[in-house]
């Protein structure tokens, strides 16, 4: 069972740490990592180029028209529901490559109970949600795993 995360970057080109993707991309077989370029304005577009040339299990999607995050989000999980089998789909907006190296590894230590929470909340639902509708907000997932509110 896979998990899919989409990140969206925005003028994100000074945040964005090639070598931890490089590093970590390929070492979390669940994990499959859409990266979308919300019109950036900087060489943002260019880096998540080359981190997508060298990492198998990242994509790369560029909105050429500035759009809101949730639209963004909704761009990447059409291609990612296009490209892969995934059921589980997560998004979180770029942050800087401090914070995304923990996030990272956060995931990595919780991709099955990331998998299961979702399946949970999908199944205690009355009406079967469509995939649009079951994307996550991952940083919401790991504050409820954690247990902060």
């Amino acid at each position: 069972m896979k998990l899919g995360i989409i990140i969206i970057c925005h003028n994100n080109e000074n945040e964005i740490d090639k070598d931890f993707y490089f590093k970590y991309s390929n070492k979390i077989k669940e994990l499959e990592i859409c990266l979308v370029n919300n019109e950036s304005n900087d060489n943002t577009n260019e880096i998540l180029k080359v981190i997508n040339e060298q990492c198998e299990r990242v994509s790369v999607v560029n909105v050429k028209k500035k759009k809101s995050d949730i639209s963004a989000v909704k761009a990447g999980a059409r291609y990612m529901f296009n490209q892969f089998n995934i059921e589980h789909l997560g998004y979180v907006t770029c942050l800087n490559s401090t914070d995304m190296k923990v996030l990272i590894e956060a995931i990595k230590q919780n991709v099955l109970v990331l998998i299961n929470l979702n399946i949970a909340l999908i199944n205690q639902s009355e009406i079967k949600p469509t995939k649009f509708q079951r994307l996550f907000s991952i940083t919401d997932y790991l504050s409820r795993i954690n247990g902060v509110n």
